[in-house]
């Protein structure tokens, strides 16, 4: 009989199932709506791969990473588990190829934008798709309520119609009460069976140091701390400025932000991931989908705007459940520029209109244009030539894509593009008077089917094996056809893209809910006031600050962070001995272990009933017995 183990052992080599695991792939079977809250590096794949894999059909996977949605597409193939993807910016011949063998039933699992799910064409496919479960990952998303809230992801309950009486398992590891009783309304769940893994990492300590010389204190953390660590930053200036400094001091560190090519991007991943380098400084670009379970140490060396976030992001650290740390380093002035900065993250509708008005301008598109079409966009060019601050012109942006105006995705890979744009007559004189270029036009003509009659993705690495030759005269080759005028030639893309998700309007004409806007304002100043207030205090423990948040109240001190060490160092007055000894003697007419009289006295650091315990044995008050039963004398 095949059980969901036997699943598990037989193509993910594991004998058992993680805690709650097999509890959520369960209600999944069952039918049940599921929502799962398992923290980073929980196993939440595993969730909706294991009952697909024991259901007739595939799974419809939404998530909002391409990077990551590529990642769980190869890692599928390699256990011989069919799998595609679908992402923002794919041509859409490609994705009705690959939706005509989704159809087919030649995929177990179909990996999709969440952008995607809005398209027109998408949709008239869904009706004959044969799906058994939708798995929403990040779907924190959905929430306006939280730290990264994307409009299209409100869209993904419109999908459920087509497939009437089909599970919906929805994916987080960071979601407050609030996040998740919005995710339950907005998946429209009937009856939803929540999972919550405990957000205590017993093997993780957190520490929080109001620290100046930020660099030269990360420095000392790597003498200490030994093996893998990561730096994050808020903007790409200071990974690199840390990585030098790093470099320079015989560290082994890099950088890595959105900013640098997906080639460099996977260069230093994989150098990292491989050990070959140490230590990488980088902004929350990185990390997503990437499971290196032997991180010593994350450092935050900028304070992230929401504790969701720093969660997240410091329990990248010690996936192997082996020891491992966790510090956030602030500066008074650090928390007092968050607060000053909230302005500039929810600007006025003038100023959006403004950035609105400078993008039109800059990417020189006509009212009425531009529905659906990709634009290069250097948003450093932009903001330098406009005169305008860069985080306003972020949250702009990020503002008009929650409007549904704009999308700005940071890195999106277009394929070359290839047309030809001359006649089968004209062609052919070309190929008389240039031979050298002949074999060229020839390879596109055999590659590529229709490469006459509309514009095709063509890959210069498979014309230059064709063609025996290198990826650069390939490349050399095809600009020169382009400017010849035989071909239009569009390289491919590897940069920040700018989307127009609807014709360009008159910027007099743009609608902003400024309402709707202001509710997210007051939740991020909620979201900002309580990681200062996690900076800031000194009494309560880290852990139980950081699960309380999220709605776990029962978490024990955790004995390791800065605030537990301080206290088990705190030492006892003789006005504390005194009073501790008092209520001890009163318990200890009868004799008790030291379990029980624990449970009895009232104190909050064990070492100072350890220490009290001993001065009254030590002073003759009270007597202990080989069995360790005390009494008093």
């Amino acid at each position: 009989m095949i059980t969901p183990v036997t699943i598990l052992k037989q193509y993910w080599g594991h004998p058992k199932f993680r805690p709650l695991q097999e509890d959520i792939v369960q209600a999944i079977l069952a039918g049940k709506d599921t929502l799962a809250l398992l923290p980073t590096g929980g196993g939440k794949s595993i969730c909706f791969q294991v009952p697909t894999m024991m259901l007739k059909g595939m799974c419809l996977v939404v998530s909002p990473l391409i990077a990551l949605m590529k990642d769980q597409v190869e890692n599928l193939r390699k256990k011989n588990i069919s799998a595609a993807h679908i992402y923002a910016g794919m041509p859409f011949n490609e994705v009705e190829k690959l939706m005509n063998q989704a159809r087919n039933g030649k995929f177990k699992f179909l990996y999709v934008s969440p952008e995607r799910l809005q398209s027109k064409r998408f949709l008239e496919y869904c009706e004959d798709l044969p799906v058994k479960l939708i798995a929403v990952d990040e779907a924190h998303c959905i929430s306006q309520w939280g730290y990264d809230f994307r409009p299209a992801y409100l869209k993904i309950a419109s999908i459920r119609s087509y497939f009437p009486g089909t599970p919906i398992l929805a994916l987080t590891a960071t979601a407050t009460k609030k996040v998740r009783k919005d995710i339950c309304e907005k998946l429209e769940m009937a009856d939803p069976q929540v999972f919550t893994k405990s957000f205590v990492r017993s093997n993780l300590s957190y520490s929080v140091l109001e620290e100046a010389a930020k660099i030269n204190k990360i420095r000392v953390m790597l003498e200490r701390v030994k093996g893998t660590a990561v730096i994050y930053c808020r903007n790409r200036r200071h990974t690199k400025e840390i990585a030098q400094a790093l470099a320079a001091n015989g560290v082994s560190a890099d950088y890595y932000h959105a900013g640098l090519t997906t080639a460099e991007r996977n260069h230093k991943q994989e150098a990292w991931i491989g050990n070959r380098i140490r230590v990488m400084v980088c902004t929350n670009a990185f990390g997503m989908g990437i499971d290196k379970p032997d991180v010593r140490l994350v450092v935050h060396a900028d304070v992230p705007d929401s504790l969701e976030a720093y969660y997240q992001e410091a329990g990248r650290a010690g996936r192997d459940e082996q020891k491992a740390f966790a510090v956030l380093l602030f500066t008074p002035d650090d928390l007092s520029e968050m607060t000053d900065r909230i302005p500039l993250q929810f600007p006025s509708n003038v100023e959006i209109k403004e950035v609105y008005q400078g993008i039109v301008n800059y990417l020189q598109v006509p009212v009425g244009s531009a529905e659906g079409l990709y634009f290069d966009f250097d948003i450093n060019d932009f903001v330098k030539k406009f005169g305008i601050n860069i985080t306003l012109a972020y949250s702009a942006i990020r503002i008009l894509e929650q409007e549904g105006v704009i999308q700005l995705s940071e890195s999106i890979l277009l394929p070359s593009r290839a047309e030809f744009i001359v006649n089968k007559d004209a062609l052919y004189d070309f190929e008389e008077q240039n031979p050298q270029l002949e074999p060229l036009t020839k390879a596109l003509l055999r590659a590529y089917e229709g490469i006459f009659d509309q514009s095709t993705k063509v890959f210069e690495r498979q014309l230059a094996r064709i063609l025996r030759t290198t990826d650069k005269v390939v490349v050399q080759q095809l600009q020169q056809l382009h400017q010849l005028g035989i071909i239009h030639y569009m390289p491919k893309k590897d940069e920040p893209q700018l989307c127009f998700l609807q014709p360009r309007v008159p910027t007099e004409q743009l609608s902003i809910d400024a309402v709707r806007i202001q509710l997210l304002k007051q939740s991020y100043e909620e979201r900002v006031a309580a990681i200062i207030d996690y900076a800031q205090n000194q009494d309560e423990c880290r852990t139980q600050a950081l699960v309380a948040y999220f709605g776990e109240e029962s978490a024990a001190p955790c004995g390791v962070c800065d605030v537990c060490i301080a206290k088990k160092h705190a030492q006892l007055t003789p006005g504390n001995v005194e009073e501790l000894s008092k209520e001890i003697l009163t318990h200890l007419a009868e004799p008790h272990t030291f379990e029980q009289l624990k449970s009895k006295v009232q104190v909050e650091i064990e070492d100072h009933l350890h220490h009290t315990l001993m001065f009254l044995v030590a002073e003759g008050f009270i007597e202990r017995d080989e069995m360790g039963v005390m009494k008093k004398k």
